[in-house]
């Protein structure tokens, strides 16, 4: 029976391997700290955060979320160690609530690892607050409990921290509000998909883990610029029992009219589902293709998500069990030792291998159904190589998303998952042109590398232009020095360009200067309820602005222009694709740390920086090539010019 806690009650926990479920009605950081007796944090090494989010026993997201599951194995954490405290706070410097008033109430949970709830306690009374503690899991005469604490800090992190008694509270407060800033900028973060009624698809709940199996938290985290990604927790007795992953996707079956053509026969009874594509809910094949992309997405992350935890559990246990023993001297001579180190290594490679064969079993269900799916795609969201492109013709109608590249893990690196953007662009694009961008890049030649960057924005832009109605997608080119003629010569020999690109101060300021006065205007149009009352100059379509080698050739009215079409121009209609090597804007210090943050970086040869907004793994990126040889970039180009220059006749 789950006990609902008030402020200051407490409860024992029946086990001691816990799954800690938030829920908040905003993205919040989830961290622990642990305490002695007195209830003394010794040092930042007793804190875990999103940038240090392992201590032993306990584990908690990388990135904040509104929702979060915190790990816990009490029996792994150190003796020395008396009171864990989970604290909440809201993060600083994304444009989110300041104070636990604003928003509703957090709602935290403590659970076994069959998802039943031990106990839940939900934090009211909050007001100015941007900081709280939440629960205190305490050791008592041999046992550990839970207490709901519910104290506020008013101060933030700093205050609470140093309320437990920590030395340097401010500066490690500081740390983690940074570590939550980084990881939110890296996460690739998809808009929800939506069911024909408004409700978000889901993909239900993850499967329980196995007995000897950590739980693995989840963080959906939210990106400025994009909707949030909401992942409900699991309602209580519905976590699935031990046993195969079922990829059948039961939330991705086709719910909505009209159904899906079937692509594959009906699977005998008891073997594995067939995979079809647009095996998910939405109105149209486009919609369930990119809600089946994004639950594939999801599938991967996770299962390798419990794969990593099972083997660095079996690790751990292992050392856990050796140590045990080897304390003892008696079993340090003879074979008692050998036998004790053989007996700690089965146990582990069993584990291991167990883990393996549920992770090569679901790659597997992944790599048949992306088999089924690629060929199904869109022009969207095809590659340069499908061969849908070769019947290209100028749609009529926006698609819902792009794709701009494929992620993979390093455990299953022949499994492609497209990385689809929604559409119109909520958030700019930075191409990293620099040599630390990854270890590839750093082998590169700078000036190939800067050449590979300003291709592969050639070909986002393309694409865009591709997938877009004639006439309601302008480009935009600034290169203040005139270097990227090569591969900017796609773009400029088929005339999709609105005009030859901009070079020397003159150019850079006449482009700037207009669009800035079209994203004034709209915006204040939008405002007054007055659209019909803009200028006939001003073109309301959509707006893409490539810069190539940022900041050269920007002086600081050029920078702050740049840094106000970043902010305030995607929500009007002008977006942004940089190509730029950070290093090069040092010397403006951190007044364009925001910039680059509101952008979604990218990098023009393969680099694991992209983080999935489940669990955060690192996903290398690969960007989309044009096969050698092939025309197809010239000849797509070529159809949208024509198509332009007939819409404006």
């Amino acid at each position: 029976m789950t006990a609902e806690l008030v402020r200051g009650q407490n409860h024992t926990l029946p086990q001691t391997r816990l799954e800690i479920r938030v829920s908040a009605g905003t993205p919040v950081v989830a961290g622990v700290t642990l305490a002695d007796e007195n209830g003394t944090v010794h040092g930042a090494e007793w804190v875990a955060h999103p940038g240090a989010p392992r201590l032993p026993g306990l584990e908690v997201p990388r990135q904040a979320a509104a929702g979060h599951r915190l790990a816990a194995d009490l029996d792994a954490v150190p003796a020395e160690v008396h009171r864990i405290t989970v604290l909440l706070a809201l993060p600083t410097g994304i444009g989110g609530p300041v104070r636990f008033g604003a928003v509703a109430a957090p709602f935290v949970a403590v659970t076994g690892l069959d998802g039943d709830e031990i106990a839940t306690f939900t934090l009211t009374g909050l007001d100015t607050e941007s900081a709280v503690a939440a629960l205190e899991l305490y050791r008592r005469q041999g046992a550990w409990k839970v207490r709901a604490v519910g104290q506020g800090y008013a101060g933030g992190l700093a205050a609470m921290l140093a309320d437990q008694g920590l030395n340097g509270a401010a500066e490690l407060a500081h740390s983690i509000q940074e570590a939550v800033t980084r990881a939110t900028a890296r996460t690739v973060a998809p808009p929800p998909p939506r069911t024909p009624d408004g409700d978000r698809v889901g993909h239900g709940p993850r499967p329980a883990p196995a007995p000897d199996v950590p739980p693995v938290p989840a963080a959906p985290p939210t990106t400025p610029g994009a909707e949030p990604l909401t992942q409900p927790a699991p309602p209580p007795g519905t976590a699935a029992t031990g046993g195969p992953v079922d990829y059948t996707h039961p939330r991705r079956q086709t719910s909505a009219p009209p159904p899906p053509p079937p692509t594959a026969p009906p699977a005998a009874p008891g073997s594995p589902a067939q995979p079809v594509a647009g095996d998910a809910t939405g109105w149209s094949m486009e919609e369930r293709l990119y809600n089946q992309i994004w639950g594939m997405f999801e599938d991967l992350a996770r299962t390798t998500a419990a794969y990593r935890s099972a083997v660095e559990f079996a690790e751990s246990r292992m050392e856990q069990e050796l140590d045990r023993t080897l304390s003892d001297p008696r079993n340090r001579i003879g074979g008692a030792g050998d036998r004790a180190r053989e007996q700690a290594r089965a146990k582990r490679d069993e584990l291991t291998s167990r883990a393996k064969e549920v992770l090569d079993r679901d790659i597997a269900q992944l790599t048949a159904e992306a088999a089924v799916v690629e060929p199904a795609l869109p022009t969207a969201y095809a590659g340069w190589d499908n061969p849908v492109w070769h019947a290209y013709r100028v749609p009529m109608e926006i698609p819902m998303a792009l794709r701009i590249g494929d992620l993979h893990l390093p455990e299953a690196t022949g499994l492609r998952i497209p990385l689809l953007v929604r559409l119109p662009l909520e958030r700019g694009i930075w191409v990293d042109s620099g040599r630390t961008a990854s270890g590839a890049a750093a082998l590169a030649d700078t000036a190939q590398l800067r050449r590979l960057a300003m291709e592969s924005a050639v070909a986002h832009a393309a694409r865009l232009l591709a997938v877009y109605p004639a006439d309601e997608f302008s480009v935009h080119v600034i290169d203040p020095a005139g270097a990227a003629a090569g591969p900017l010569a796609p773009l400029v020999r088929s005339g999709a360009l609105v005009e030859p690109p901009a070079a020397g101060p003159g150019g850079v300021t006449s482009v700037l200067a207009r669009l800035t006065r079209r994203v004034d205007l709209v915006q204040m149009a939008i405002r007054a309820g007055a659209a019909d009352s803009l200028p006939p100059d001003v073109d309301t379509g959509q707006h893409l602005l490539i810069v190539n080698d940022f900041p050269h050739g920007f002086d600081d009215r050029a920078v702050t222009q740049l840094r106000y079409l970043a902010d305030e121009g995607p929500s009007v209609g002008v977006h942004l694709l940089m190509v730029a090597d950070r290093e090069d804007a040092a010397a403006y210090g951190p007044v364009l740390d925001p910039l680059w943050r509101s952008l979604l970086r990218l990098t023009p040869v393969a680099d694991d920086h992209l983080a999935d907004p489940w669990v955060g793994h690192a996903w290398t990126y690969e960007p989309l090539r044009v096969p050698p040889g092939s025309r197809v970039l010239d000849d797509v180009l070529a159809q949208v010019a024509a198509a332009r220059s007939t819409w404006r006749r």
